[in-house]
Formats: structure tokens, sequence, C-alpha cells
């Protein structure tokens, strides 16, 4: 896939790329791919040759030299500094800096800067002063060199390798293996260091050439997604006809749908027995167990009796008051809750213990590999849960009322299915005899 649809980019927004192994390829890729005008820039210093990444050079000099006008035409546009005494392009002064990125916002032109340095290693460790990233950018693509894999730990495969062996404990001379850059992309010394607060994190794990850097690259996408909310895997050398990333993988949440008064049942369906547990936790486990982060309850007429049963597992009860007034409240209540950057959420019943973890991680590596909007099973031409739903659907679901739940949207976004045949996905529990259906058919099932 390109590049603009791994990121998930749905407007112009300000990118900072840090990190090593490929940040100038990966901002110039980008520039490719989204609509003209695009500018670029970068707050520390650009090689000569990286002069010619875009369509346009601008060299400037003070803030006064910045003209809208300059910007709005079809072309991709480098806004430097003159060049140092080392012959490489200087960063803008911080008011030429803000100058240029409101004249990007005010025009809805994407601003990609390179904020970090690297001597084209493919691996590093900054300094006390880096990265340079501004406090306004939107998002930061963290970028790593696969290539430094199973090499020694020097100056010619780690950029400031003395930091690189203060971080991972490594010392000069010995291989860098797939934990060593784990330790690094995820402390905040490393990698992570300087991210605003409010900017998204991404990570793009560079020069995956062949199967073996694809399964290392698998390894820390899987390790480090707790930390960063979308990771890439990709070859931006020599990309494939799909273009230059293999894979994304983002943080998934799961949100369990758990605030029911089960009227029509006459006792508390979260609470029923399934192989001596309750449904609820059953449904928490599953979610806990298939990777999603964070886990959200959803209480509501049995908060009290839910949250004692899920005391013991690592996920966070929310209690909406408005439950009766139907499923979408409860929807609303559960996205709420997420972090500010989570990427998707997958919304789990409690009235399906049966769901398997299994179910929940192929919906997850299916929207990795489509990244429709919204991903769900399909199961004898029925729709089935649970249901992925992407970030850029969230704000269609706080518009949701009623007992709708998310199922009101799925006409304003593309929908993949992922083929499923295990009708037993389809079962709920409402009354009585669901879940002496449910259990029939499970047991008809496993005997079979």
């Amino acid at each position: 896939m390109d590049l603009r649809l791994a990121l998930g980019l749905t407007g112009a927004e300000t990118i900072a790329f840090t990190g090593a192994g490929g940040k100038t390829s990966a901002m110039a890729t980008l520039a490719r791919e989204l609509l003209p005008p695009v500018v670029m820039t970068t707050t520390t210093h650009l090689g000569k040759w990286q002069g010619g990444i875009a369509q346009q050079h601008i060299i400037i000099t003070s803030p006064g030299a910045l003209k809208k006008s300059d910007f709005l035409g079809s072309e991709t546009i480098l806004v430097t500094g003159p060049p140092g005494k080392d012959e490489r392009w200087g960063s803008l002064n911080p008011e030429s800096l803000e100058k240029l990125s409101l004249i990007c916002r005010e025009n809805e032109i994407p601003l990609l800067i390179e904020a970090d340095g690297a001597r084209q290693r493919p691996l590093k460790a900054p300094a006390g002063y880096e990265p340079a990233i501004p406090p306004w950018v939107d998002r930061v693509v963290v970028m790593a060199g696969l290539g430094g894999l199973k090499r020694r730990l020097n100056a010619d495969t780690v950029h400031r390798p003395e930091l690189f062996s203060q971080i991972t404990g490594l010392r000069m001379g010995e291989e860098i293996k797939v934990e060593h850059v784990e330790r690094v992309l995820r402390s905040t010394s490393g990698g992570l260091k300087g991210i605003p607060d409010g900017a998204r994190r991404v990570l793009f794990l560079n020069q995956a050439e062949d199967l073996v850097r694809k399964a290392q690259g698998n390894r820390l996408a899987n390790a480090l997604e707790d930390v960063y909310q979308r990771v890439l895997i990709g070859l931006l050398a020599q990309p494939n006809a799909d273009g230059p990333v293999f894979s994304a993988h983002s943080q998934t949440a799961g949100i369990i749908l758990a605030a029911g008064g089960s009227e029509r049942l006459g006792v508390p369906k979260q609470l029923l027995d399934w192989f001596g547990k309750p449904f609820i936790v059953q449904v928490a486990q599953t979610a806990l167990t298939a990777g999603l982060f964070p886990v959200v309850v959803v209480t509501g007429a049995h908060q009290a009796e839910i949250e004692t049963a899920l005391a013991d597992l690592p996920v966070r009860c929310v209690h909406n008051p408005d439950w009766a007034s139907g499923q979408a409240s409860s929807l609303k209540a559960g996205l709420k809750s997420l972090p500010d950057h989570c990427d998707c959420a997958m919304f789990l019943l409690s009235d399906q213990p049966q769901i398997t973890s299994h179910l929940v991680r192929q919906l997850i590596e299916r929207h990795h590999a489509v990244r429709a909007p919204i991903t769900a099973p399909m199961i004898r031409e029925r729709r089935g849960n649970p249901v992925l739903f992407a970030s850029q659907t969230f704000g269609a679901l706080r518009e949701v009322s009623g007992d709708q739940g998310g199922r009101a949207i799925f006409n304003a976004f593309k929908v993949d299915y992922l083929p499923w045949i295990d009708v037993r996905a389809l079962l709920d529990v409402d009354q009585e005899s669901d879940l002496n259906n449910l259990i029939e058919q499970y047991f008809g099932e496993e005997a079979n």
C-alpha cells in the first residue's frame, strides 16, 4: 500500500520525521503521493543532494521572505535556510518556521518536517538536543532501518553508537538484535524522545527487503503496538507494485458493551455461567488474549456486580448512567474513555461468550491488510460480531442515537467483510431460549 494510506491520512497534516533509516526517502515518498501543493522543510540540516527531493526549492533567511502566494501552486516545495559551512542546507529560524506552519494550516497544505539527523545510518540514538520536533505537529513518524539488525554496534551501523549502548546495555562490537532495537524505540531517551503529548506516534520499520527482515519487523511491531499508535513495515528503496508499505499494524482497543438490564431474560445475562465463569469475564479474557488494548467495559444496570466479577482483570470499567436510552449511549461512553490517539476500536457484546480470540485476531489482521474503515465477519451471508471501527468513523459513531449502535453508519463507510464459517458467532442471548440454543449449538458443533 502507499504511505498515505498506511498512515491513515484523511486531510492536510503537519508531520515530523525522526530516527534513522530513511527519513528523507519517506518524506519525499509521501510528498509524491499527496495532492499538491506539499511543503517540506527541516529543523536540522539537509545534505546538498537532498535539495532535489522537491520540484521547487525556496531558501529563506527571515519570516518576511515567506509569501503565501509561493505555496498555492501545484508543486512539491522544499523550504530551507541557506547552506552552512559544511555545505548542508540549513534549517529555518523559529520565527520563519512558525510562519510557514501558519501558512500551511490556513491553506490546508501538508507540511512535512525532517526533524532529526542520522548520517544515513540505519539506526540511531538521539543526543540531548535531538530530535528538534515543533510542539505543534500533528504526527511524528519515527524511522528505523531493519538493515541494522545482525550487524555490529559501531559508528558505521548506528549514529551515536555510545548513546545506543547506554540505552541497550550492548557493548561496542556486539551484534545488534531485535530486542536491542525494541529497547531503543520504546525508550523516552530513544525513539519516543521529544514527541509532543498531542501528536500521533507512528513507527516506520524500513528496509524489510526479504522474508527474514519482514519477520523481524513483525516481531517489533507486535512488541511496540502499546507505545505507537501505528507501526508500518516496508521498503522505500525498492517498493513493490503495491507500494512501499507491506503491512500496517495499529493499536486496537476493545469496548465491551455490558450495560443492558436483561429485562427479557430476567437475570443479568452478563453474569450467566459459561464453563465456570461469568459471561462478562469470558468476553473480557477473550479481548485481552487477542491483544486488544486498552479493554474497556461499559456498565449500566448491573454496575456493581459486573465490576466485582472483573476485579482481577486488567480492564477499565466505565459506567453509563444513560444506558436505558439505548446502545448508542454505551457506544459513546466507550469511545469517550479511549486514549485520544487510539487508532481502532472493536466492539464486543457481553452476551457472546462463544466469540474466540482467533476471530478477534483475524479481524485485526484483515484490517491491517485492507485498511477499510469498518471490518466485520460475514457468516452465511449474515453480518456477525464483533465489529472493528477505524478512527475515521468515530465522529459518525458519536452522532448515533437510540438503540441503533454501530450498524447505523454502515452505509456511510466502506465495510470489509471477513468470511467466517462458525455460525456460533451469530448467536447472542436475549432470553432463556437463546441461552439454551447457544449451549446446544456450542456442544453440537464441538461434538462434530
